[in-house]
């Protein structure tokens, strides 16, 4: 019973991620980590050039270099390494639990209740 009684989360790896690009280009650098739920955890900069330090899932660097090289006109890098484990999004969670259901011909309760009226 305390299987079916307990809390469950679902991880994911976070990785940490080095971009550089040039100044002009730091507050779109910016925003993409931010979309990709990417947390900033520091910045620094030398003639003309940034680097931002953050931490981002996995699931969302997928596609990230060409949306990097297409917004600095081909002038930014990054490179990323593992960092840890970490609780997904309950939405992304529950996305991934309703993936499986459904793989699995599980048919959850909400989706009886549904049904039956």
């Amino acid at each position: 019973m305390v299987f079916e009684d307990g809390i469950w989360q679902i991880l994911e790896p976070i990785m940490a991620v080095e971009v550089t690009a040039p100044d002009e280009f730091q507050g779109a650098v910016m925003a993409q980590l931010n979309k990709r739920h990417g947390i900033v955890t520091g910045s620094e900069g030398t003639e003309g050039w940034f680097t931002i330090f953050a931490e981002v899932p996995l699931n969302e660097m997928f596609g990230y270099v060409g949306e990097l090289r297409s917004s600095t006109q081909g002038k930014g890098e990054y490179s990323m390494e593992y960092s840890r484990y970490s609780p997904c999004l309950p939405d992304t969670q529950e996305k991934i639990i309703q993936d499986y259901q459904r793989g699995m011909g599980i048919v959850p309760d909400k989706e009886k209740k549904k049904r039956k009226n």
